[in-house]
């Protein structure tokens, strides 16, 4: 079966083709549209150029096409995109008003120009279904519990692929089974070795990490929405939930305005004085930008943050894997998180390291007793798989 992956951004629709059968997944082709100002459009652009390079004769040939949705109330895992979760994802919008007025667009117009293909989402908080309940809740009244406000976790396709390739890696054929039939098995398979634990750090436009005990999430670092956690390209990360009430009152900004700026002009761009892009960082830190080293220093300092706590939840690592555009193409970054962590196990090889940019490698010292990784993410695939487990399974 031949399922669509699509990638919806508020400007943006990138898609990815895959051929699923047996066990087996091929990618078959990939495109994208920057500047989307009509989706319908985009997505007829996008069905005639399959179509044109003879991968479909027509919408359908495809079984699916699948999605990765941010968040709904009250729903997770994989499920179809009808009206009803469209609805459910209206409910938080406003915990993810970056991502999910998008997506719920973006799958309408789906709908519209695809009305008898089947239209599949794979939550990004799925893989945090596990999670112990100690590291989701916040010490807020119940009443704002009921409500949603909790972690929820996010990137979650992206943490999952890693848990699974990291184990294949480590010869832990067990833990990335487990990994593999995770919505099936609801996280209840059995491990036969000793616990597997990783910390996985995604560092991107976006970042989070998580930490992973034998394939299940104990903990994401992106909380109640995802503007939390680490620092962004231009979304705020971790902020004290009195700094909200005090700019407003202070400033007299209104509340769409606070939301904007924590939304479009904070993060490594509030921090490095106009600058969203990881490369233009580096040059700016380079050319002797001050501002632009402390956007770089605060976000190595937050991963080392992180990858402390769960290596402290986890009693100790087996792997540490760097994952997405900032940690696959950036060794120096890479080098300055690991730096003077050798009692923690993890030893870094400067040669190997400096040598992986965007490839999958061990980049430890080979006596290192925590294995030091950069995995390239594929969240289409998990996307794919899922999909194609949905529609055998329903």
């Amino acid at each position: 079966m031949k399922i669509l992956v699509a990638n919806l951004g508020s400007t943006s629709l990138k898609y990815r083709l895959f051929e699923c059968s047996g066990d087996e997944e091929k990618l078959l082709t990939q495109g994208g549209y920057e500047r989307v100002s009509n989706y319908a459009e985009t997505i007829d652009q996008a069905v005639q150029c399959l179509k044109d390079g003879g991968w479909i004769n027509s919408e359908r040939d495809l079984a699916a096409v699948g999605f990765k949705p941010i968040l709904a109330k009250g729903i997770t895992g994989c499920v179809r995109m009808d009206e009803s979760v469209l609805e459910a994802m209206e409910s938080y919008r406003e915990i993810a008003p970056a991502h999910n007025p998008p997506y719920i667009n973006g799958v309408r117009q789906f709908s519209k120009c695809m009305p008898d293909t089947p239209l599949i989402g794979l939550f990004e908080t799925a893989f945090y279904q596990w999670a112990p309940e100690a590291a989701m809740r916040y010490g807020v009244p119940e009443s704002w519990f009921d409500l949603g406000i909790r972690r929820w976790g996010y990137h979650g396709a992206s943490h999952k692929f890693i848990a699974e390739r990291s184990a294949e890696l480590l010869k832990r054929d067990d833990v990335a089974t487990r990994v593999r039939n995770l919505y099936v098995d609801q996280g209840t398979s059995p491990v036969e070795n000793p616990e597997l634990r990783v910390v996985s750090c995604h560092l991107g436009g976006s970042s989070s990490i998580t930490g992973i005990r034998s394939g299940l999430a104990i903990g994401n670092s992106l909380g109640l929405s995802p503007q939390s956690g680490l620092p962004h390209n231009n979304r705020v990360g971790e902020l004290d939930s009195f700094a909200l009430p005090y700019i407003m009152k202070t400033t007299g900004i209104s509340l769409e305005e606070a939301e904007s700026q924590m939304c479009n002009e904070a993060g490594l761009k509030g921090l490095s004085g106009g600058y969203n892009d990881i490369r233009d960082i580096k040059q700016q830190a380079a050319d002797g930008n001050t501002k632009a080293r402390l956007a770089l220093d605060v976000l190595i300092h937050q991963a080392r943050h992180w990858i402390g706590s769960y290596t402290f939840q986890l009693n100790g690592l087996d792997a540490l894997v760097f994952t997405a555009g900032i940690s696959e193409n950036n060794p120096d970054l890479r080098q300055e998180i690991c730096n003077n962590l050798d009692q923690l196990g993890i030893q870094l090889d400067p040669e190997k390291n400096k040598a992986t940019i965007g490839v999958e490698s061990v980049i430890s010292k080979a006596n290192s007793p925590v294995q030091v990784m950069v995995i390239p993410t594929n969240e289409e695939l998990v996307i794919a798989r899922e999909v194609k487990r949905y529609l055998t399974n329903n």
